[in-house]
């Protein structure tokens, strides 16, 4: 069984990213914590229920991480939704199931991150990489971060594609369910609704 977790909205400019997005849906993002060794900190924003758009980018407390930031930041010119993750009570089930169905969502690992009150949170995921095939976390034991966050409503969600049937078999191997439509380039785009009115992340 997997459920939409969260959405990954990366930018080369952490704090202009923030201050954008407070602005436009009138909800600040509440600070996560750091990656160590990533060279990377996040901000989130809940979207209901547990879902919640984490906003990633450089963390200037870090020193620059020997390999390239996740999620293609360092690529980056401007704030881009790049990711997206869908939870699993056993990952590692998960796994061998979209495994046996066509679809090898690379090797589970393990990753911590200190909240600011001293909470340590632990959690297991798949490689997480951009693009527009979701990656798989579990959180075991940890409670689900998006139950302590401030929230903004997902009106919608969707995934782009050229060709969406070339895709679409991966979604069924790792039982993902979105809404697809055909477009020139890969794509995912969010539709956010706050009380400064609605916004577009793609």
């Amino acid at each position: 069984m997997t459920a939409f977790d969260h959405l990954v909205y990366a930018a080369p400019d952490l704090q202009a990213a923030l201050e954008d997005i407070a602005r436009r849906t009138g909800v600040h993002p509440t600070a996560g914590g750091p990656h160590p060794g990533l060279g990377t900190r996040n901000y989130l924003l809940g979207l209901g229920g547990d879902r919640y758009l984490e906003i990633i980018g450089p963390d200037p407390a870090q020193p620059t991480p020997p390999e390239p930031r996740p999620f293609g930041i360092d690529d980056l010119s401007a704030p881009k939704l790049v990711a997206w993750a869908i939870a699993t009570t056993d990952l590692d089930a998960a796994v061998t199931r979209s495994r046996a169905a066509g679809h090898d969502p690379g090797p589970p690992r393990a990753m911590t991150r200190l909240r600011p009150d001293g909470e340590l949170l632990r959690w297991r995921l798949t490689p997480p990489r951009a693009g527009v095939v979701p990656f798989l976390i579990d959180w075991g034991a940890t409670p689900h971060p998006a139950r302590r966050l401030p929230v903004v409503q997902l009106v919608g969600f969707e995934v782009v594609h050229p060709a969406p049937d070339a895709v679409r078999e991966c979604f069924t191997a790792l039982g993902a369910d979105a809404a697809f439509r055909q477009g020139a380039r890969p794509a995912l785009v969010a539709h956010l609704a706050g009380p400064a009115g609605e916004i577009v992340l793609d």
